[in-house]
Parts: C-alpha cells; structure tokens; sequence
C-alpha cells in the first residue's frame, strides 16, 4: 500500500506510484479503490488551490461540524511546510501536531480526516498547493488556532521575521479558546 501511517491516527502520508522515463512522469494522484482499500471512504467534493511566495503561512483553519473537512493535500509546484493538528476531544493525541515536508519533487500528499486543524508555510520561492475536500466551505462555521501557539510548539522552519500572515490569521485564538466541537 502507498500509506505511511503517521503517530496520529487517522492522518496518513500518500506516496503515489510514480511511473517515469525520458518523456516525464504519470501517477494517480487519487483513486478510490486505493484509499477505500486503506479505510479511507471520503467522498471529495470541492478542491481548491492556492498560490503564494516564501514565507506564506496559511493556517491553521478548520470548520466546524457539521461542516467539518477531510482534506487530501499536496503540491504541485515548489515546495511547503505541511501541518496538521489533533483537534479531537478525548483523543490521545489531543493538541499534538504532524508535520511533513511536501514538494513537487517528492508527490507525497497528505491525508487529514475531520477534526485537525490544518495549515502550511511556503519553504521554497514559490508554492502551488492543491486540495481535496470532503465539505464544502461554510463561512460561519471557519474556525482556527493561531499559528504560533506555544502550548502547540510548531517548529515552521523559517526564521519568524520571514513568515507572512493574513491579519485573519493573526488574529485567530491560542489552542485553549478555540472553537472546538470535535470528539475522538
């Protein structure tokens, strides 16, 4: 199976098969028999992509139930910090975060079931990062963790003075007052 199991359970690295030669490369960036195999049944309905330069940090979001995402995230050019963290009530891993490196180069995606919250920084110059929701986007129900929250410890990788944040995202409560309907 292309799966990597991550200390998190539930969040899953997804390395395609990546079939190359002299022309390019091809590989299935998605199939459902293939995750259904791995339990993951998530009907996608939206995708989204975004573009932006070094030191962008978009995160960490989540929406509530009953709006709540699972997302399959990956890029398609440069390179980003991906982050995801355990927002489930009960969970054993409650407030603990996974972070991977994804880039064009390496393909791998990143699997994020409901109830983490989620956000990346760009490493390299520039980033597109493409993903797959399960739920549509419900304004009412947007939600997030400030990015810097020292109770979460985040390590993003870049000098502070690079990172680049929305005044949203400056503005998002510490992990403690979040919005948070989630349960393990």
């Amino acid at each position: 199976m292309p799966f990597i199991d991550t200390p998190i359970t539930g969040l899953y690295v997804f390395e395609p098969q990546v079939f190359a030669d002299a022309r390019g490369y091809f590989y299935e960036s998605f199939n459902a028999q293939v995750f259904g195999a791995k339990g993951i049944n998530t009907e996608f309905v939206q995708d989204n992509q975004s573009f932006s330069t070094k030191g962008v940090l978009r995160g960490l979001h989540y929406q509530l139930a009953p709006y709540a995402q699972a997302k399959l995230v990956r890029v398609i050019t440069g390179e980003v910090l991906d982050v995801a963290v355990d927002i489930r009530k009960g969970s054993p891993t409650f407030g603990q975060h996974f972070s991977i490196v994804l880039s064009a180069e390496n393909k791998k995606q990143l699997y994020i079931p409901r109830g983490f919250a989620h956000g990346f920084v760009v490493l390299s110059d520039t980033a597109t990062f493409f993903y797959k929701c399960d739920n549509y986007y419900n304004k009412e129900h947007d939600a997030g963790i400030r990015f810097n929250d020292p109770t979460i410890g985040i390590d993003w990788q870049l000098d502070p003075s690079l990172i680049q944040v929305s005044e949203k995202d400056a503005a998002l409560p510490f992990f403690a007052d979040a919005k948070n309907n989630f349960q393990y």
